[in-house]
């Protein structure tokens, strides 16, 4: 076969890799997306905030979404296209006229590197940017209610010097219950307050709320005198001022999860001594790259899985990239345990997946050549064809 003929065939290829990678891509995202619908309905009804801007939040969140959804979205493209060449005997024909599976798997290569471009695109430059915007549109949406400030079963510490724990808030009689404030606004004393419930009491100015405890104590410590005092009331205010949130959007120190790539290496590289947070930004740093480039190897795993397939079935090839990705997914959750443990290196446990998965689609590709495939245990079958049925029952 000559090289004209292989660079239509790779032509062709490549253009047929791109719808069923779109669709997927859309399909997944939307699933994705509609997983925070409870938190839309949440935040419009109850929060009265307006759709327009609870749909810039979820606008926000895709970054994260794509992060995963690219791998997966090129992973079914792949096995999509080969399974349906396969099925209709395409593959058969191009091996009679002498064009062997390595000369096919250019154009895949060449999808594979333009997904792992993009997802790369998606964790170093827009994940960074859309969590920075996430953080600050959500507090200023706090800044217009103290309900949403509030997070039930959560300490929280948007305004300075005051740290916050609710076990529950009644949104609509403004209640509290279980409420734990640790007060630090005043220089050498930390006033710890405790009550079994309270009430949020708002003024004209809306930036101003008052948190009235009910029949709760305080326990005051002067750090200079090293006294502590223990008082009890039957009512107790506390006045926050919502307006204190704007200065910590700029002073808040930022999660490491949060950070940059330039900022993650500098942080990396600051001498830190606390192993775990290292092991962790170290893990953070790797997965950043180890991601992207699950899409080279998932890839070079579904080429030749679609290309010993019979079946032309897009569900059948949309419940196997499900599989593989979830079994992805599973080593790198088990590279995040022994990374965070200190056993291995974290860079073992972030790229462990693609090592393992792009092996044995190497291991394949090189069976399926020579013409003696490897088929797939009985147990991934099953689970695929599980995945299959309950997506079709979702349908």
């Amino acid at each position: 076969m000559g090289v004209k003929s292989i660079t239509i065939i790779s032509k062709y290829i490549f253009r047929e890799l791109f719808f069923p990678f779109l669709s997927s891509l859309f399909f997944l995202t939307f699933v994705f997306l509609m997983s925070r619908i409870p938190e839309i309905t949440n935040m419009v009804m109850n929060y009265n905030v307006p759709l327009s801007s609870v749909l810039i939040l979820l606008g926000l969140k895709l970054p994260r979404f794509l992060e995963f959804t690219i791998p997966m979205s090129v992973t079914i493209s792949v096995l999509l296209t080969f399974m349906r060449m396969s099925g209709e005997n395409e593959i058969l024909a191009l091996k009679a006229a002498g064009a062997s599976l390595y000369k096919l798997l250019p154009p895949v290569l060449v999808f594979c590197v333009l997904g792992t471009l993009l997802t790369l695109w998606a964790t170093l430059i827009a994940l960074p940017w859309s969590k920075a915007s996430f953080k600050q549109k959500s507090i200023e949406f706090a800044q217009s209610s103290i309900d949403m400030a509030l997070q039930e079963r959560q300490f929280n510490a948007q305004v300075d010097d005051l740290m916050i724990y609710v076990a529950h808030v009644d949104i609509k009689n403004h209640g509290l219950e279980d409420i734990v404030i640790e007060d630090r606004r005043t220089k050498g004393v930390v006033s710890i307050s405790t009550a079994p419930s309270g009430k949020i009491i708002s003024t004209k100015n809306k930036r101003v709320y008052t948190i009235r405890l009910y029949d709760g104590a305080i326990n005051q410590v002067e750090l200079d005198k090293g006294s502590v005092n223990n008082i009890k009331f039957g009512n107790y205010d506390i006045i926050i001022d919502l307006a204190a949130l704007n200065k910590n959007i700029g002073n808040a120190t930022k999660r490491i999860d949060e950070r940059s790539l330039g900022e993650l290496i500098q942080f990396i590289r600051s001498g830190i001594k606390n192993k775990t947070q290292l092991n962790e930004a170290l893990m953070l740093l790797h997965e950043k790259f180890s991601v992207p480039f699950a899409c080279l190897a998932l890839g070079l795993l579904s080429f030749p899985l679609g290309v010993q397939s019979n079946s032309t079935r897009k569900s059948s090839g949309l419940s196997l990239g499900l599989f593989f990705f979830l079994l992805y997914y599973l080593l790198l959750a088990a590279g995040w345990s022994v990374g965070e443990s200190g056993d291995y290196p974290p860079f073992i446990g972030m790229w462990m997946p693609n090592v393992v998965l792009g092996s044995a689609g190497i291991y394949l590709l090189i069976r399926n050549a020579k013409d003696r495939p490897v088929r797939l245990p009985k147990f991934i079958v099953k689970y695929a064809h599980a995945l299959k049925l309950f997506f079709l029952k979702k349908r």
